[in-house]
């Protein structure tokens, strides 16, 4: 016992643990470190980065620039992120046809792994928004009442109460969400393309992003209630009421002049 705890004294003893300490997690992050699943994801990504670029250079290029950095016919790309790319070409916006003041939407050219691929590239050239989980958008998870709320006070000033859409200046317009994919109004909110702003999660959380969508899925769909018959476009009930009232009256007055002029003294007279 004397000679173990002299070697404990040792002046190099606490050297020697160290070094043993550091080859024992050394050799356990080794056995147990899934090495083999981090290189097979690198290698997928990698591809998918390659194969992104080669169909940015033939569809994208000549408007972006031949690294994303933007021409004189295309904003630059770099930071966009990963969702606006989902965004744009999933819904057929770009390419565009040909240079106006917004893209329309359109039967997308190229196939969603074909996007993803352009998403990984895009997103390769800077950090940007990431494409959201299946989660994010679930219209399940939202609360219709509260995304009524925020959708009135956010996004009705151009998109209608009901998100009908709606005129802006210069030839450009708020289109209409009726039948939207979920995941593109996430999208859409999330990096703010063309004329909308966006809602980052600091400014807009998740959670009331799915609000939102659950709204709109409440209202807008092709299977959408309307108890209240013609809705004149979503105006609101302002100006719905305003038109009834308006026509009411004056089928009203109509019909009271052409029973008046239908009485025994009228026909006297």
């Amino acid at each position: 016992m004397k000679k173990l705890s002299a070697r404990r004294r040792h002046p190099m003893a606490a050297l020697v643990v160290l070094l043993l300490a550091l080859a024992a997690t050394g050799g356990l992050y080794a056995a147990f470190a899934p090495a083999d699943e981090a290189k097979a994801d690198d290698g997928a990504q990698s591809l998918a980065i390659e194969e992104g670029k080669r169909l940015y250079d033939v569809g994208c290029s000549s408007c972006h620039g031949a690294g994303g950095q933007g021409g004189s016919d295309g904003p630059s790309l770099v930071g966009v992120g990963a969702a606006a790319v989902d965004f744009q070409v999933g819904t057929g916006r770009m390419p565009m046809q040909q240079p106006g003041p917004q893209a329309p939407d359109k039967p997308a050219v190229y196939t969603q792994a074909e996007i993803d691929q352009l998403a990984a590239y895009i997103a390769s050239l800077g950090p940007g928004p990431a494409q959201p989980n299946t989660s994010a958008y679930d219209p399940a998870e939202g609360n219709s009442a509260e995304g009524g709320e925020l959708f009135r006070t956010n996004c009705s000033g151009c998109h209608n109460f009901t998100g009908q859409g709606g005129a802006l200046t210069h030839g450009k317009e708020a289109p209409g969400l009726d039948d939207v994919d979920p995941r593109y109004i996430y999208e859409a909110l999330l990096t703010g393309p063309q004329n909308m702003p966006s809602f980052p999660d600091s400014t807009l959380p998740e959670e009331q992003k799915q609000d939102i969508i659950a709204f709109l899925q409440e209202v807008n769909t092709s299977e959408s209630a309307t108890p209240g018959g013609f809705t004149l476009g979503g105006f609101g009930p302002v100006s719905e009421g305003l038109f009834a009232f308006t026509f009411g009256i004056g089928a009203l007055i109509a019909v009271s002049v052409w029973v008046g002029a239908r009485t025994a003294k009228a026909r006297k007279s």
